[in-house]
Order: C-alpha cells, then structure tokens, then sequence
C-alpha cells in the first residue's frame, strides 16, 4: 500500500515539476519582453549599388596571325607554291604556332575580360556589425537616436549616408558612457553578401519584442507606449518597472562596396576607431544600413542579465 503511494506520488511529480517550469519560462519571458522593445531605422538596396547592363556586340577576330577571318588557311600559306618560301612544311609549322599563340592570346584576353565583368556587376563587398554597450546614463544618446529615426531620409544614399555619420557621432560623443563593444566584417560578393546582411539584420531584429519606432526605406511607424504613459500621455511613474535600467544597446549593419576591416574591440581605442571606420563609409558604397537600439521608449529597461543573455559577444572596454 505504501509502495503504491510513492508510485503515484512519483507520477504525479513529473507534470508538476513540468507545469511549474513552464509557468517560470512563460512569465520569465513576459518580463523580458517589457525591456526587449526598441528602434530601428535604415534601408537600401543591393540592386541599387549594382551597375546596368549594356549590350556589347561580339569581337570579331582580326585578319592576319596565320588565317584570315572569312576562314580558311589565307595568302601566306599560298606563298610556298609560287617560290617565295622554304618549303611547305617548315613555314606550315612557323604560322600554326603563330595560330596557336594568338589562340591562346585571346583565351587570356577572354578570361580577364570575364573576370572584369564579374567583378563589375558581383562586385567584392564588405558586411559589418558593430555593437555598443553604454550605461543607461547616456539617456541624450536615446534622444538623439529618436530625432534622427523621426527626421531622417531613409529612401536615399546621400540620406542613409548621413542617418550613419549622425549615428556614430553621436555615439563618439559619449565615450565616458561606453561599457562593453563587439565588432565583425565579413567580405563575400554582392550576390551573397546580401544574405548575410539580412541574416544579420533579421536574428538582432528578433531580440526586440517589439519596434516601437521605426524608419526604413521612409516608412516612419510609431507604436504608443503602453508601459509608462498614463490617461494624458505623460509617464506615469506607477507602470514603470520596479528595476532600473542598466544599459543601453545600439547595433549598426552596414553593407559597403569595398573591403572594410574593423578592428577586433578590446578597448576604447579600438572602438573609437572602428566608429570612426564605419562613419567615414561613403554614401555611394553604402549598400544598406540597420540602426538598431533598445531600450527606445522611456520607461524601457535592459538590465545586465539581459544584456549578458541577449549580446553575448560584448567585450568589455
């Protein structure tokens, strides 16, 4: 009687210990999902750093070098039978080597040509990711990042051009507030280069539970905050949450004509340096961009387990 008991005891522990751990998750998630909002702005288009297409005829094989373009063998090999030569067959062998070398002239001629082509319109591109931690001090960095999102020209390059100086200075300008940085680049042809940009863009994306404010391509959205505004739109200090913020996360995604190697962050020297790389990318290499930010709207947090949690290649500076 007592044995069965435990059985059953036992077999009753299991979906408990299950449901508990699902309510934990589920709630721990809820949670999380408050401080994972944030802001995006950006755009591009790979097809736009790609030149057009023009038609050009075929060459066509110029005369002489042992045979003729209309075909057959041509005068010089009629030289022998009036007199003028050696002998057919040593002058036969001078002209096809000299058939031959010009073959293998315009197999050369041919491949570079190939080969500039191909680099022409798939040219060598560069994919970059540069993240940077900063206390949650840096609160003008969030006001800055706000008005630029909300004013900027996302539909052009001269535009996302200047949405990524602004970015990076702004992010310059508060050295004093830098915790922890991360940097990579990656060189693969447009044609792939494309899909690791997306990659890129679409798993930082996934962290946000929510974009609150977002610009890309010209197409401003903006969601209300239902975390912290009260009746009036003012913050209303009861729905902020009880832990204060920590952090603060911006992510810039460029893609670039060219090659662009950031240095390895391991100091502030080096992400200061890679800031600067990244804002001097030209408006005519610059393929795409992504700006992306947490917390956006006031009231947001990012504590330092979900910063640990979320960015774990963040190295200390």
């Amino acid at each position: 009687m007592h044995n069965t008991r435990i059985k059953r005891f036992k077999s009753l522990l299991k979906p408990l210990l299950a449901l508990a751990l699902m309510v934990a998750l589920v709630f721990g998630q809820a949670d999380s999902a408050l401080a994972a909002r944030g802001g995006r702005m950006g755009g591009g288009s790979f097809s736009r750093s790609m030149p057009s297409r023009t038609y050009t005829s075929p060459a066509r094989p110029a005369p002489g070098g042992g045979y003729y373009g209309g075909g057959g063998f041509g005068f010089p090999f009629l030289i022998p039978f009036f007199g003028f030569g050696g002998g057919f067959g040593g002058l036969f062998t001078i002209f096809m080597v000299i058939a031959v070398g010009n073959f293998l002239m315009s197999a050369v001629r041919r491949s570079q040509e190939n080969a500039t082509v191909e680099e022409t319109y798939n040219p060598t591109m560069s994919v970059n990711k540069l993240q940077v931690a900063l206390l949650a001090d840096a609160r003008t960095l969030q006001d800055d990042l706000n008005r630029i999102a909300e004013s900027a020209d996302t539909g052009s390059a001269a535009g996302l051009a200047q949405v990524l100086q602004e970015t990076t200075l702004s992010l310059l300008r508060h050295p004093e507030y830098w915790v922890y940085g991360s940097s990579s680049s990656q060189q693969a042809k447009m044609d792939s280069a494309e899909l690791q940009f997306n990659r890129l863009a679409l798993t930082e994306r996934s962290k946000f539970s929510e974009e609150t404010l977002s610009n890309v391509n010209n197409q401003l959205r903006q969601a209300s905050d239902r975390l912290a505004l009260g009746s009036k739109g003012e913050i209303d200090p009861a729905k902020l949450p009880d832990q204060p913020g920590e952090y603060i996360v911006v992510t810039l995604i460029t893609a670039n004509q060219g090659k662009l190697d950031l240095p390895t962050i391991q100091s502030s020297q080096d992400l200061r340096r890679a800031l600067s790389q990244m804002g001097a990318i030209a408006g005519d290499k610059l393929a795409a961009l992504e700006v992306l930010w947490t917390p956006q709207a006031e009231g947001d947090t990012l504590s330092a387990d979900e910063l640990l949690a979320e960015y774990p290649d963040l190295r200390l500076v």
